[in-house]
């Protein structure tokens, strides 16, 4: 990578591909390295319980032993972290106010969830990401958004109300699906990937080249649909 000299600044017009594919290394390569990276730091510390349950997926099968592995090997996780947040804050440094340009954009959001984990569940958090001036900026920006406006439902009540209705989700196939799905098929889908994580099963509803949904009935909920991304899950055919 070009050090920060020469690294040019994501285009203010950054097309949707860009973006995707940047959603992508967010939510996949990077939140995993910065998980294990808090795993490391709580090492013996840890919640036996968050551990027995989100160990496998961060740190593999053996997760007792990388998560002993990845506290001794503190100072190269924290280089590996650093080294995307001087991307970020090279980005920023002419000023703009947000990663794309005046506005917010999916992206701040993608990449803002990694920098409130670091400074949340890191007690050094803080203080490493001071080094970095107009990431801390932009991460001011974010918070000045704010979360909009909610209003309380006891939790029984959003029960009942989704009982009470329909999914709406399309239904069809896609052309050229390479698994030859077709609506009405019994499928399971999970990640692609051994985190120990269970497979959902229900009925194909529809499916393109980038979103799976699938209808199951409960009888607490009714009919609801789930839907899936495509990209990094496996759907297997019952």
């Amino acid at each position: 990578m070009p050090n920060s000299a020469r690294h040019k600044t994501i285009d203010r017009e950054a097309s949707v591909t860009e973006v995707l594919n940047l959603s992508r290394w967010t939510d996949g390569a990077l939140f995993d390295q910065t998980v294990r990276h808090i795993l490391g730091v709580a090492g013996d510390q840890l919640d036996k319980d968050f551990a027995a349950d989100r160990g496998r997926l961060y740190l593999g099968e053996d997760w007792a032993a990388a998560l002993k592995q990845a506290n001794a090997d503190l100072p190269h996780l924290v280089s590996q972290v650093r080294a995307p947040l001087s991307w970020l804050n090279t980005q920023m440094s002419d000023g703009r106010a947000f990663l794309l340009g005046p506005q917010p954009a999916a992206i701040d959001a993608q990449f803002y969830h990694v920098v409130w984990f670091l400074r949340g569940r890191w007690a050094d958090g803080p203080s490493f990401l001071s080094e970095f001036k107009d990431l801390v900026r932009w991460e001011a920006n974010i918070q000045g958004i704010g979360h909009g406006t909610c209003s309380d439902m006891d939790p029984q009540d959003a029960i009942l109300r989704a009982k009470s209705l329909e999914p709406t989700s399309e239904t069809g196939v896609a052309p050229h699906d390479p698994q030859g799905l077709s609506v009405g098929q019994r499928v399971t889908v999970q990640p692609d990937v051994n985190g120990g994580e269970q497979p959902v099963a229900g009925t194909l509803r529809y499916a393109d080249a980038e979103t799976v949904v699938i209808e199951r009935s409960a009888e607490d909920v009714g009919n609801v649909c789930v839907h899936f991304p495509r990209s990094g899950y496996r759907i297997n055919v019952l």
